[in-house]
């Protein structure tokens, strides 16, 4: 088969199309990237050989945008998550409708008609307003002349230790036939927390003061009074971690128990000491790890940066999994 090309849109660190590559091997060539933010841009930038990366997508012009088969978009998911303020296409943010940057997609694949269009979004996409926001996303799918297949996937149940539920959408041309296109069944349910732990200790940066501690103790606390359920948690090494996400208790959701580090010697500037505990942060590269990315994957930014991607990246197991049930109906009618 002559090889396919793809456009990655809403890039972020490249986890959707490392998962593709993966899948499709030589077969898949990336011929287009779009990512508007400057920090996400450098991590891609030091892991493909991508040489231009375009900005904001609403300023794209469809024309200009090369012939391509395959439309990758993870487009974002802060207007429709659950945690969010559920404004969907309502949502505004730094002048941007980030909930309508789908119809951009939309737009683009219009011009271009893709074989394929793939999309990953958050659980919570498919009920933000009672289901019509996702009705909306999938008929327009459908108008543009797509057969449209929708299904949520868990991390946890595709080789990595994380409870992380997430929408895909897998939309084929109206002249392809996918009758047979099936997502994929778990692949392995088994790995756990020390499954991703770092082989060394890690430095003491990543291990939270006392100070800080005592208040998350006491922060959890309120709200269990009051009968929520929101604070900090620890987590088991023989666990399964919660949904890594950037910001708020990010971090603080999914700390461990980890006394291998002797040397409690604060490097950074911390109220108060170490704790004696052992209570510490995951680090960038574990939580890369929770996402499924491989070790060879450079990790060049600042922790706070790497974070934020991390948690707004996809779990390219879950990715991979799909493009090979993609590859295998594009083989198909292309015999």
């Amino acid at each position: 088969m002559e090889r396919l090309k793809s456009i990655d849109l809403f890039a972020g660190i490249g986890g959707i199309r490392l998962g593709f590559e993966t899948a499709f091997g030589n077969g898949i060539e990336t011929v287009f990237v779009c990512e508007w933010d400057e920090w996400a841009q450098k991590t891609y930038s030091a892991n493909f050989e991508t040489s231009d990366i375009k900005g904001d997508i609403t300023k794209i012009n469809e024309d200009d945008v090369p012939e391509f088969d395959i439309c990758l978009a993870g487009f974002p998911c802060q207007a429709f998550s659950l945690a969010g303020r559920h404004k969907g296409f309502h949502d505004d943010y730094k002048g941007m409708s980030r909930g309508t940057l789908f119809f951009d997609v939309a737009r683009i694949c219009q011009k271009r008609k893709p074989k394929v269009i793939f999309c990953e979004n958050v659980k919570g996409l498919t009920i933000h307003d009672g289901g019509r926001t996702f009705d909306i996303i999938t008929g327009t799918l459908k108008e543009l002349g797509y057969t449209v297949h929708e299904r949520v996937l868990n991390s946890k149940d595709f080789g990595v230790p994380q409870n992380r539920e997430r929408i895909y959408i897998v939309a084929f041309r109206s002249d392809i036939d996918s009758s047979k296109f099936e997502f994929p069944t778990p692949t392995d349910s088994s790995k756990r927390i020390r499954d991703i732990i770092e082989e060394k200790p890690v430095s003491a940066k990543y291990y939270l003061s006392d100070v800080y501690v005592e208040t998350l103790r006491r922060h959890r606390a309120r709200h269990e009074a009051k009968g929520n359920g929101f604070g900090y948690e620890i987590r088991g090494w023989d666990d399964t971690a919660g949904a890594i996400v950037c910001g708020g208790m990010g971090k603080e959701r999914n700390l461990i128990i980890d006394k291998r580090q002797t040397d409690l010697t604060p490097v950074t500037h911390i109220k108060g000491a170490i704790n004696k505990e052992g209570i510490r942060k995951m680090t960038p590269r574990e939580w890369a790890r929770l996402q499924g990315f491989p070790d060879s994957y450079r990790l060049e930014l600042a922790d706070v940066h790497l974070y934020k991607q991390f948690g707004n990246s996809v779990t390219v197991p879950v990715i991979e999994a799909i493009a090979k049930k993609i590859k295998e109906i594009l083989d198909y009618v292309g015999k």
